[in-house]
Order: C-alpha cells, then sequence, then structure tokens
C-alpha cells in the first residue's frame, strides 16, 4: 500500500518546517467519516479512502517522532519511519471494532521509530532482546538526568517496570557508556590510565594474522562488496553509511534521485543484505 500511496515528502515541500505546515492543513476526520473511508478501504481496497485516512494523521506521526530527537537521529527520519508505520496501521485497522485509529496507531508508528533508533542510535546494539528493548525506551524516558542511578533508583525502576535490578543497573551502564581517552591528562605518576598497564600483543602472530584478516576484510573485502553492487545502490551506502562528515537522510537521497524516501530504504536494506552475503565467507 505504501508505494501506491502518495503522500508529501520533504522533497517535495522542501524543509521540515514546511513540510509540518503542509502535514497541519490535512483536516483532522470525524468517527463517522473515519468510519466511512475504513470501511471503503477494507471492502473495496480503496486507496483514495486510505490516503485520506494517513494525510489525517500525519500530525501525529510528527507528535510521536518529536518525542525521539533526544537520540540524536534526523527528525526527517524519524517521521518517514513513523509514516511506515502510519500506513502499516491503516493497512491492519478494522473499524468494526468500535477503537479509533488513532489508538490503533499510536502502537505501529512507535514500533517502526523504535526499530529506527534500534538499528541506528549506536553501532554497538544496546537492546538485543524484547525486554532489553522495553528496558532500553522504558529507562531513558525514567531517568530524570544523565548521571547514574542510586540503588533506591535501581530498585524503584525494576519493581515498576516488573524487571531484575541487574537488569536495570546493566542497561543503565550501557546507555552511560562513553569512551575512555587511553592516555591521562596530566603527568602524575600517581594518575593511572589504560596506556599505563594494558598489554601489548600486538606482536604475537595469532594477532597478527587476525589484524591482516581485519585489515582485508575492511579495505579490499568492502570495495569487492560495494562493486557488486548497482551505481545506485552503491551511491546510496556511501552517503548513508561511509560518509563520516555529514551522512546523508532518506530524504535528501530521495530529492536526488527523484523517488519516495521509503524507496531508498528498500534499496539500502537490499544492498546491505547483497554486501552481507558478499563478507559473509571472509569473516567466518
Amino acid at each position: 500500500m505504501s508505494q501506491a500511496l502518495t503522500l508529501p515528502t520533504l522533497s517535495t515541500v522542501g524543509s521540515i518546517d514546511a513540510y509540518i505546515q503542509a502535514a497541519r492543513q490535512f483536516p483532522l476526520l470525524s468517527e463517522e467519516e473515519e468510519f466511512r473511508l475504513a470501511t471503503r478501504f477494507r471492502d473495496e481496497a480503496d486507496l483514495a479512502a486510505a490516503r485520506q485516512l494517513v494525510l489525517s494523521h500525519l500530525r501525529l506521526v510528527i507528535a510521536i517522532a518529536r518525542g525521539y530527537l533526544g537520540y540524536g537521529l534526523p527528525h526527517a527520519d524519524l517521521i518517514q519511519e513513523g509514516n511506515i508505520g502510519l500506513m502499516k496501521a491503516v493497512k491492519r485497522f478494522d473499524p468494526g471494532r468500535g477503537v479509533r485509529l488513532v489508538s490503533f496507531a499510536i502502537h505501529w508508528i512507535k514500533a517502526e521509530i523504535h526499530e529506527y533508533v534500534l538499528r541506528n542510535w549506536r553501532m554497538v546494539k544496546v537492546a538485543t532482546t524484547k525486554a532489553q528493548r522495553k528496558l532500553f525506551f522504558n529507562l531513558r524516558s525514567m531517568k530524570a538526568n544523565s548521571e547514574g542511578l542510586s540503588t533506591l533508583q535501581v530498585a524503584d525502576i525494576a519493581g515498576r517496570l516488573g524487571v531484575k535490578s541487574e537488569d536495570v543497573i546493566e542497561m543503565d551502564t550501557r546507555l552511560g557508556g562513553h569512551d575512555l581517552a587511553l592516555e591521562g591528562d596530566s603527568d602524575d605518576d600517581e594518575a593511572f590510565a589504560p596506556i599505563a598497564y594494558l598489554s601489548d600483543h600486538s606482536n604475537e602472530p595469532v594477532h597478527v594474522l587476525e589484524a591482516r584478516a581485519r585489515d582485508y576484510l575492511h579495505n579490499d573485502g568492502l570495495q569487492g562488496a560495494l562493486a557488486r553492487l548497482d551505481a545506485r545502490s552503491r551511491r546510496i551506502i556511501e552517503a548513508r553509511w561511509l560518509n563520516d562528515d555529514a551522512p546523508a537522510t532518506l530524504h535528501e537521497l530521495a530529492s536526488e534521485f527523484g523517488v519516495s524516501a521509503e524507496r531508498i530504504r528498500q534499496i539500502e536494506v537490499k544492498a546491505m543484505q547483497k554486501m552481507r552475503a558478499c563478507l559473509a565467507p571472509l569473516a567466518s
């Protein structure tokens, strides 16, 4: 359904502010209008009805996406992922259940944004299981500041979320993880830094061979995998993942290629799958 619907995007309106203003122009639906449109889409596969349902709820996606700006991800990409969730909700919505679409859609919108945040917030995944993901998002919203939790706070959060105190402590540690300087800031003999006590195993034969394999995988292997891609897919991967200065957003690339942001996301996923398949034998 998402490919058949034509929705306003950043590539068509020009900026995030213009997009938000455009989304606010679409009127909210009354309960009767929503029921009529949803019934038409369910019974007749009327895409025009589905489009009206989606457009009338774009402001909901914007409001929900705004709550995830603290993760440092582009607002436009958060909205795009939320819109995907909204379209999934419209596709599955049953007007006969007596529930408004707004209540039904919130779950799907948040689910898509959650997946995007977890895929992109850090290179090392902080949450891999369903329980960890739930704890990840709840803990960030429940913490008053970025400081570590006290014993009482850990016990309180564990009780409210129904998890073990050890799980709360571990997730809080992951969230608060930061880079540690290898060398100290002073010449004080008592100011120990990792450089003072870490052993050097770099010259051991096993580590030399492992280093060479990693270098090949990261350089020749990566270039070989990129060479397997078509020009458009390679451009998208390089712009999204190999540009350290300013990684491109889905909407920027959508504007460049004249397609939807969702289409760019689909190309990106397929390209990553193809690259992983090429690199898998080298990593084993």
